[in-house]
């Protein structure tokens, strides 16, 4: 009897124990849609669950008192909530709403695999900048905007008219492809203006792919590309604007605006404007720090509302654009003349990208663009008009295989038109515009080995009117951790380039130095292998941790390489014959804490060079030019979210690279010094919509040395006497054998300044 009264006591303190317990339930949604498989857990316990596919959770037995519950899914914002379970509330119901993460890995992207995946799935590492990014450290153009972003870096490519190309893993600029919408429309001629222009209220992200993507993109994505995203004309918001000015006098004015065509039309007009007119040479070398530009750029996009969900957009855009610069007292009445030096483009663009999804079953779409650029330009008294024309058209298959594979197949025809008044489009003195047709036809295979692992194989073949046959292959495999917080990426394919160096080598065009070609040229190829690694740490305070490491190797054959040391009156152009190599390591660190402080760090280590052939069949290895071993970028924000006000620091590092001096008497350095352009920025945003942001850029102050332009007060080298052979011979006033030349360039002339601006959206 008495171990009866014991057992019944014992099941009394059980029943007890669990009538003092309680469950929580709960739906986490995002942009109205349920979160999947997100981590329940109350903070500090070993209690927690996982939400199911409508983004339901169940907490079940929690013993009474309160908790910190912790919703948390890799590419999401973190919520943290307060709940108490007691006899009152022995049941808690909740309904809570996250956002995607800025770079998070659930972000949808489109350039690694021309198709729909979110980051996390995509077996191409893709690297995605939204607007908050760039709003960071607001400049007027997407050229100045990617300096912050790790292993890219706009190179200025004369120290007169500033024009410049992007450099990614210390590639040149020819070897990266600039989309809009998936199309490729900056290329060739425009690579050097068209990267000026773009509205920034209109990009709804930037994705960028490191590698070559010829297999996909055909021509000219050798070192990687960059596509800009335009925003969705339903997500827009009804009325935006930025206006920027800076204590240099520089004004610029983006504006956005969203409307109506009937019931099933959208439309999304956008509007850049910028204004630079005031001549400063801080440096006192006569010639003016950055070019003077009055730049207008037109953009719509247009989106129809189709049967299924089909898609169908168009846009267009026009730029127009004239810049000058040289020495600060020239006028338009000494264009062309040989009294006063400047460089004065005068540029004409034309765009217009779309797709259509055809009207069937099957997943089936049309792509295309067409481009038309026209360019007047003097430097010096040289003349350089050119027009270049681009029609492309593009149909794509997307096609799922039974469950394991998701197949893409496309055929492309792309035809270019250029032409010019060098030699570049002459033959036998007579006038013979460059006309390429390029077809081609690519297929890949995205193949599904099972939960953890993936596979994607990809080829492409394309017919070159001029070079001929073109075969590029590519491999990528993906493997992801059960948790999803680690994913490691490996690539391996093979890029091609047909150049053209006079739309791509602003050097070429100044006649500073006469252009040679020691042979005719062929395509150039290169194999790259890349190893990307990501790992997210998901930490008890709510806050969130990534870092993303790359190895990457790039080898060339027949790569076009300018020589501008063998004689510094000329730059010669052949394929190598040798080799080259880009090879490198990266890291990317993103800090994400719950008190509001963003941290956004990365830096690049590569080794850059040419391997070329001496002549006895040995090969010499040399550093290539304006390239350099290091650079850093961070990003450091803080929101003091109570009265809307945040600030963020910006900045970037670079290590010493090799310059091209004028020969063996050239008293300037043959490597440029470690430098660093860093910017800080107050921003107050306010409830209605406006943001008032002010700040200061270069805040260190740094320019290149002031003899950056070799012989500055003689750029027509009326000075400079030459030899029988055209060698420059030293005198008492060019003790130094030199003649004008601008290309001794890498960093931009401009000093610290301020800048203040005003932000606007307006939604319905």
């Amino acid at each position: 009897m008495r171990k009866m009264y014991v057992l019944l006591a014992f099941l009394l303190a059980q029943i007890s124990v669990l009538a003092q317990t309680g469950s929580i339930r709960g739906t986490v949604t995002v942009k109205g849609k349920p979160l999947e498989f997100g981590t329940a857990a109350l903070k500090g316990t070993q209690y927690g669950t996982t939400t199911d596919e409508k983004g339901i959770f169940e907490i079940k037995n929690v013993k009474y008192g309160t908790y910190q519950l912790v919703i948390s899914a890799i590419g999401y914002r973190n919520i943290t909530k307060s709940v108490t379970i007691s006899e009152a509330k022995f049941f808690q119901e909740l309904t809570l709403q996250t956002e995607e993460l800025e770079n998070s890995l659930a972000e949808v992207v489109v350039t690694g695999t021309m198709k729909e995946v979110s980051k996390l799935d995509s077996p191409v590492p893709v690297e995605i900048y939204t607007p908050v990014f760039f709003k960071r450290n607001p400049v007027p153009n997407l050229f100045e905007s990617l300096q912050n972003i790790n292993g890219i870096r706009p190179q200025l490519n004369c120290n007169v008219c500033n024009t410049g190309d992007i450099h990614i893993n210390g590639l040149e600029g020819p070897y990266t492809m600039i989309m809009i919408d998936g199309m490729p429309i900056v290329s060739g001629l425009s690579t050097v203006y068209g990267l000026s222009g773009i509205p920034s209220a209109l990009i709804e992200r930037v994705e960028i792919v490191k590698g070559p993507a010829s297999t996909l993109y055909g021509s000219e994505a050798v070192g990687g590309l960059i596509n800009v995203i335009t925003k969705k004309p339903s997500s827009a918001p009804l009325v935006s604007a930025d206006v920027m000015a800076t204590s240099w006098a520089e004004f610029n004015t983006d504006l956005g605006i969203k409307y109506k065509l009937g019931e099933k039309a959208q439309a999304l007009f956008g509007l850049n404007y910028f204004n630079f007119q005031r001549p400063t040479d801080k440096n006192g070398d006569g010639f003016t720090d950055i070019t003077l530009q009055n730049r207008i750029s037109l953009f719509n996009k247009f989106s129809f509302e189709r049967k299924d969900n089909r898609l169908f957009t168009i846009g267009g855009r026009y730029v127009q654009e004239n810049r000058w610069g040289g020495q600060t007292q020239w006028t338009p009445k000494y264009r062309g003349s040989n009294e006063i030096y400047a460089e004065s483009i005068y540029t004409k663009r034309w765009e217009v990208i779309g797709a259509y999804q055809l009207p069937i079953k099957e997943k089936i779409t049309f792509q295309f663009s067409a481009n038309g650029h026209n360019q007047d330009s003097y430097y010096g008294n040289i003349p350089y008009n050119a027009q270049q024309y681009i029609g492309f058209g593009q149909f794509t298959w997307d096609k799922k295989a039974g469950e394991r594979h998701d197949l893409l197949i496309g055929t492309a025809l792309r035809y270019t038109f250029y032409d010019d008044n060098t030699p570049a489009t002459a033959v036998d003195t007579k006038n013979a515009p460059s006309k390429i047709i390029l077809p081609g036809i690519f297929a890949q295979d995205e193949i599904k080995l099972n939960v953890n692992n993936k596979l994607l194989l990809g080829l492409r073949y394309d017919y070159n009117s001029i070079h001929g046959n073109i075969l590029t292959p590519r491999l990528n495999y993906k493997w992801t951790s059960t948790d999803k917080k680690n994913v490691m990426r490996l690539s391996f394919g093979n890029g091609y380039r047909v150049a053209n160096v006079f739309t791509e080598d602003h050097a070429a065009l100044t006649g500073a130095r006469k252009v040679v070609f020691t042979e005719e040229l062929k395509p150039e190829r290169s194999w790259n292998g890349n190893l990307n690694y990501v790992r997210k740490f998901f930490l008890s305070n709510g806050s969130f941790v990534s870092l993303d490491g790359t190895a990457f190797y790039t080898f060339f054959n027949n790569r076009i390489i300018p020589d501008y040391l063998t004689d510094p009156n000329k730059i010669i152009y052949s394929n190598l014959n040798g080799n080259a190599v880009s090879r490198g390591i990266s890291l990317n660190v993103d800090f994400s804490l719950t008190n509001g402080l963003k941290l956004m760090a990365g830096a690049t280590a590569m080794n850059v060079f040419q391997r070329e052939d001496d002549g006895s069949g040995k090969l010499v290895k040399m550093t290539q030019l304006l390239t350099e071993k290091f650079t850093g970028v961070w990003s450091v924000s803080y929101a003091f979210q109570r009265i809307g006000l945040s600030i963020d620091y910006t900045g970037n590092l670079y290590g010493p690279m090799k310059l091209p001096v004028l020969g063996p008497l050239d008293p300037r350095p043959t490597y440029s010094p470690w430098w660093s352009l860093q910017n800080i920025q107050l921003t107050k945003k306010f409830n209605s919509g406006l943001e008032i942001y002010g700040g200061v850029k270069n805040l260190l102050n740094f320019t290149p040395t002031k003899d950056a332009i070799a012989r500055a007060f003689d750029p027509f080298d009326k000075q400079v006497t030459f030899d029988a052979a055209g060698q420059v011979v030293a005198t008492p006033n060019n003790p130094y054998a030199l003649t004008f030349d601008p290309s001794y360039v890498y960093a931009p002339n401009q000093g610290i300044r301020m800048f203040a601006g005003v932000r606007y959206n307006l939604f319905k």
